[in-house]
């Protein structure tokens, strides 16, 4: 992906599960011409996402595109060009000498988008009352759980400036967890949070859907929704009452209005931005030598990051589970996908630098850890780490050890005589997952598997992921980042996202005969262990040894981590591109040049 950036997609790492789009996540485009005229008139940016947001509601968001990195900020905030956490609506923070307490003093005359004042109340209403609130499914909580014990930390109010947050235990990456949580209005949710609806759940959970009308919802960032158009576009204006000015005293931002551009073809994404109707563009690997030519005459700069933050990999449905006496995955298959030896031939099997030189132009790398590369806690190949080079010959061999056989057209059997065949899904539209899919398909072709790839709409994808479970194999990514603990939530066997072994979450159908494996369990276990480490060398060695056994188990066999790369209009000045950010992750200092 051109991974979503800050401001299209919030810091949490759930983000993911819908990183619908990796690099087309930002690169479809409509029509903008109906807002030529007034583009004359103020300053404004022009961008593309790949589908509608679901929700205007953050606690109850958990995909991409989202408004909220947009419209709402959290305490404290990452710059993505230093990695280093910075003030935003809080101006300082005191961490006790226990390491226990931290006590965060807000800015004077914060105010929300409708002129009232955002205060202390406003911060403990958002921790108690939503994310905290287990009445609530947010999974914002799961990066918040500490220790074997799972506690929540304890916040409250010192004063009228100052608020403290109290964790039962030293917790290395809480100040950053709070760099993801926007501080939300009580003035106008708290009345829904305490309300109950006729099935007794607060009417939270309906509040503020795509249907609310903008000028209903109340933000604190820099800029608040105007309009939105169902399957055409996003429009965002500045907020007037953003707290953040310049040296000079002048407010920020400085852009008036955001536009998002709705679609779901990146050619037509790639035409608009050629003819000048979008400002940016993610570049894609096929897309890159054509607009590399064009830089100059097209008056655009194509950024590179570097290796992405976030990963790619195909996953299978570890699920032993049953719903309503029946299993969620055909026991037959079960019994391949839970077998370790299967998973390791199925990574050998895939010629991942084949696929970077020919779906990725040549433009990512061999991808072997779910910690991003950015992060001081990624531990290398060089350092040790457990890799999968293209083998086809030991692949065989480790399906032959593990009881699998060939017949005479050598396709591969397991013990019983049966076929090897599964089904592996991803999200239709996207183009390179596209790719990757149909070469994953042939290689494990040549190592006897025969794999139906289908990639399938959006909401159908996700509902069999996250809801029904019902499916086999699939192909997708999650985002990034510098801390770790932010995958709390996938690796932790009751996480939500913890999405190869699925749990079911609140609301949905109970599964029957639910398991987890041992291996499964201390990766959660060595979570809790690094999140209470404060001592960096040992945090370090803690997640390596979470990154050597997802390389042995393998429950995502990672792909390839593509380049970040933006293409952006060079009348935008302030730009400080990164991989973990994007173009505009710093949008408030960004300005239009003539």
């Amino acid at each position: 992906m051109k991974f979503p950036s800050k401001f299209l997609t919030t810091k949490r790492f759930w983000i993911i599960i819908i990183l619908a789009s990796l690099t087309a996540s930002i690169i479809a485009a409509c029509n903008p011409t109906n807002f030529k005229s007034a583009a004359a008139q103020v300053p404004q940016l022009v961008m593309s996402i790949l589908s509608d947001p679901k929700t205007f509601n953050y606690a109850l968001s958990s995909e991409s595109p989202n408004i909220f990195g947009f419209t709402y900020e959290g305490l404290i905030t990452e710059n993505y060009e230093t990695g280093k956490v910075e003030p935003a609506l809080a101006e300082s923070w005191k961490i006790s000498d226990d390491k226990l307490k931290i006590v965060f003093t807000l800015r004077e005359n914060l105010k929300w988008s409708d002129g009232e004042p955002l205060t202390v109340d406003d911060v403990v209403f958002t921790y108690n009352d939503i994310y905290l609130n287990t009445e609530i499914p947010t999974d914002t909580r799961d990066v918040m759980r500490i220790g074997e014990s799972r506690k929540l930390p304890i916040v409250k109010k010192v004063d009228n400036r100052r608020v403290e947050f109290t964790v039962p235990e030293p917790f290395a990456p809480f100040l950053r967890s709070t760099t993801g949580a926007p501080i939300l209005p009580a003035h106008a949710l708290r009345k829904s949070v305490k309300t109950k609806d006729q099935d007794g759940k607060p009417q939270f959970l309906t509040k503020w859907s795509v249907d609310t009308p903008p000028d209903q919802l109340i933000v604190n960032g820099p800029y608040k929704l105007e309009r939105y158009d169902t399957s055409q576009r996003v429009i965002f204006r500045r907020n007037p009452y953003y707290w953040r000015k310049d040296a000079q005293g002048n407010s920020q931002p400085y852009i008036e209005r955001i536009i998002w551009q709705i679609v779901e073809s990146t050619d037509t994404a790639l035409l608009q931005f050629r003819s000048a109707g979008l400002d940016t563009v993610g570049v894609s690997p096929d897309y890159f030598s054509l607009l590399k030519k064009q830089e100059k005459q097209g008056n655009f700069k194509i950024y590179n990051g570097g290796p992405a933050a976030g990963t790619s990999f195909v996953l299978f449905n570890l699920n032993k589970g049953k719903r309503d006496g029946k299993p969620l995955v055909d026991p037959i298959k079960s019994r391949w996908f839970n077998n370790v030896e299967f998973r390791q031939a199925v990574a050998y099997g895939i010629d991942r630098l084949t696929m970077i030189n020919n779906t990725y132009r040549g433009l990512g790398k061999p991808q072997d850890s779910p910690i991003s590369v950015q992060s001081p806690y990624y531990l290398s190949p060089q350092e040790g780490l457990k890799t999968y080079n293209y083998d086809p010959v030991k692949a065989k061999q480790l399906l032959k050890k593990a009881g699998f056989k060939y017949n005479d057209k050598e396709q591969l059997e397991d013990a019983e005589g049966n076929l090897v065949r599964f089904t592996l899904l991803t999200n239709s539209g996207n183009k390179i997952r596209e790719a990757m899919g149909a070469q994953i398909k042939q290689d494990l072709s040549k190592i006897g598997i025969q794999v139906d790839f289908t990639p399938l709409a959006w909401n159908t994808y996700t509902d069999k992921l996250s809801n029904s479970l019902d499916w086999e194999a699939s192909l997708l990514g999650l985002t990034g980042g510098l801390e770790p603990n932010d995958g709390a939530n996938v690796w932790s066997a009751e996480g939500g996202l913890h999405m190869f072994n699925q749990k079911p979450q609140a609301g949905q159908k109970a599964i029957e005969g639910w398991e987890v494996s041992p291996w499964e369990r201390k990766i959660g276990e060595l979570y809790i262990q690094g999140a209470r480490e404060l001592d960096e060398a040992k945090r370090k060695k803690i997640y390596g040894e979470t990154q050597q056994i997802t390389q042995e188990n393998l429950p995502f066999i990672y792909l390839v981590n593509a380049y970040s790369l933006s293409a952006v209009r060079n009348r935008f000045e302030g730009i400080k591109f990164s991989a973990l950010g994007g173009a505009f992750w710093n949008i408030h200092e960004i300005k239009i040049t003539k």
